[in-house]
């Protein structure tokens, strides 16, 4: 039973862990968004203005990926706290778990890669 109780310690930990770093990904995509919409101001031609779009489609996108991971660990975390104490730990929640881990591995480099490419374009719009 200890045992059980420190595992479901760990889980609610990494899920309390990435709902803040989705939090503060959905708010970095504001600040991005404020940056885009500066370029949007300035007359550049229209390889700026296919990239500002592309950009701004990408961070809709991103959003609605991070409300959907947000909302999987909501309910993984409500599972938690209702978890029958006797269940194996090999059973349901370890896969639930590892699905979960899995999709945020891949949402996290798919955000930074998008963030990198943002960088980048920003380098390029911003200081000119």
């Amino acid at each position: 039973m200890q045992t059980k109780v420190r595992y479901l310690s760990d889980l609610k930990f990494n899920l309390e862990t990435w709902r803040r770093e989705l939090r503060f990904h959905f708010d970095e995509m504001d600040t991005f968004q404020e940056k885009l919409e500066e370029i949007a101001a300035r007359e550049f031609g229209m390889d700026a203005r296919k990239s500002l779009e592309n950009f701004q489609n990408r961070i809709m996108i991103e959003k609605a990926a991070i409300a959907k991971l947000k909302h999987r660990c909501k309910d993984k975390l409500r599972n938690l706290h209702t978890v029958d104490l006797n269940e194996e730990i090999d059973g349901r929640l370890r896969h639930e778990q590892s699905d979960l881990k899995g999709d945020m591995r891949t949402y996290i480099q798919m955000h930074y890669d998008l963030k990198e490419e943002m960088m980048d374009y920003f380098a390029e719009y911003l200081t000119e």
